[in-house]
């Protein structure tokens, strides 16, 4: 049976079977040591060399980074600063020899890292980080089940644009063009005129934006979900909070402690409600403190910023919701205020100054609908199978997205989304 690493300092005087890749070798003149790594930590193996000459031979021929197996018995030793215990080497197998050297290094540039990704993802601290994303996504999970959420799957290939119509990745479809899906938008809308109630999904989504900042990617895998029968936006992001205070909280309760020591980051689980500032506001906030914000309909990245400096200092949040966009910035299906036409009932939420999450109530009312695209500059033909979800009955509905590779340097505090990315897609990079 195999035994992982971690547990090991429980098993003092039993003998195990260990599977993992060798960190060092170091061949005295008496001794062998090896240390060992697997995904849960590392171990100390020690050998004798009179004991087995022709074991002490294959040690010798170990590279770095080779997968072995080995067999032996578990002793404590205070002074191995790897759980102050090594494992007595009675039998060893290579299992897939490494080329040596290793073409990788801890302190290789980032694109190294992503060129030797398989490579890469061994470090400790990678494999820390997609044991984070893991829990994340199981939290989020058990937080949508105990609410009656349905999960969907919506297609990626699609004969309309499914958002704005701009970064679109367009390819052959036998005799026709379609196009890669920017977000499952269309298809949430659906699920509500199907009377599917809640939803969610989490899925790849692409986008052909030729960004090459730390924050943007072509492909990246999209949080959504939509909730039928509200009453406005705020019922959304009331919903929000208490599933990111959720999935926080579980992050923080099974990883806290390491993600403390490997990234220096405490994990602090947010009070509900968020901070609530209206776009209008934050202009004026950000005009006080000297920030005059180049687009006035929208927050660029140093407003957003300030603006996370501001609440952290009037309300102690890392959170805070950002509303009322103007409709010339929102999609066209973004209801808007009754008593102010040109402002949507929309939302971005920013935590530690970085926009993760664009949500808004859904404007279901097939007439308001269509009025919307024209003003837009829409043609309305190419969008009849997304209007006729709206023509037999459509609850009052509304949603948001959100980027797991966002929500994961937020969370970590990690430079770029490059790091958190199992395997990166960018303008320059469709390899490994």
């Amino acid at each position: 049976m195999r035994h992982f690493i971690a547990p090991l300092p429980a098993l003092i005087g039993e003998q195990v079977s260990v599977c993992g890749f060798v960190e060092t070798v170091r061949d005295q003149k008496r001794m062998q040591f090896i240390v060992l790594r697997d995904k849960s930590g590392s171990v100390q193996i020690v050998h004798e060399k009179s004991q087995n000459p022709a074991l002490a031979d294959v040690i010798s021929s170990l590279t770095n980074g080779s997968a072995i197996t080995v067999s032996g018995k578990i002793v404590a030793n205070p002074q191995v600063k790897l759980g102050g215990v090594e494992l007595q080497l009675q039998s060893l197998d290579v299992l897939g020899k490494a080329e040596a050297p290793l073409p990788l290094a801890l302190d290789s540039s980032l694109e190294h890292h992503m060129d030797w990704r398989a490579l890469s993802l061994r470090f400790p601290h990678n494999t820390l980080i997609f044991r984070v994303q893991t829990s994340m996504e199981q939290a989020m999970r058990e937080f949508w089940y105990r609410r009656g959420f349905i999960e969907i799957h919506s297609p990626k290939l699609m004969g309309t644009a499914s958002e704005s119509g701009a970064e679109l990745f367009k390819l052959p479809y036998f005799d026709t063009t379609a196009y890669l899906a920017q977000s499952p938008q269309f298809y949430k809308q659906m699920a509500m005129a199907a009377g599917f109630d809640r939803v969610f999904e989490i899925g790849p989504v692409f986008r052909a934006n030729p960004s090459f900042t730390s924050r943007h990617d072509t492909e990246f895998t999209s949080v959504d979900m939509e909730i039928a029968w509200i009453k406005s936006h705020e019922d959304v992001m009331r919903l929000e909070e208490e599933w990111i205070r959720h999935f926080v909280g579980f992050v923080r309760d099974h990883h806290g402690d390491e993600i403390k020591a490997t990234f220096g980051v405490d994990v602090v689980v947010p009070e509900t409600p968020f901070p609530r500032i209206t776009l209008a506001e934050a202009r004026e906030i950000l005009a006080s403190r000297g920030h005059t914000i180049p687009h006035k309909a929208d927050l660029d990245p140093e407003g957003e910023r300030e603006l996370a400096k501001y609440v952290k200092e009037r309300f102690g949040h890392e959170f805070v919701f950002v509303t009322d966009y103007p409709a010339e910035v929102r999609a066209f299906y973004h209801m808007r205020h009754e008593h102010a036409p040109d402002l949507t009932k929309s939302f971005d939420l920013l935590w530690k100054g970085l926009e993760i999450t664009t949500g808004a109530q859904r404007e279901h009312r097939l007439d308001r609908l269509k009025k919307q695209a024209l003003e837009r500059g829409y043609t309305l033909e190419p969008l009849e199978d997304y209007f006729s979800f709206f023509r037999y009955g459509c609850p009052p509905h509304g949603g948001m997205g959100i980027g797991l590779t966002r929500l994961l340097i937020v969370l970590l505090e990690r430079p770029n989304v490059r790091e958190v990315t199992y395997l990166y897609r960018g303008p320059n990079r469709l390899h490994p």
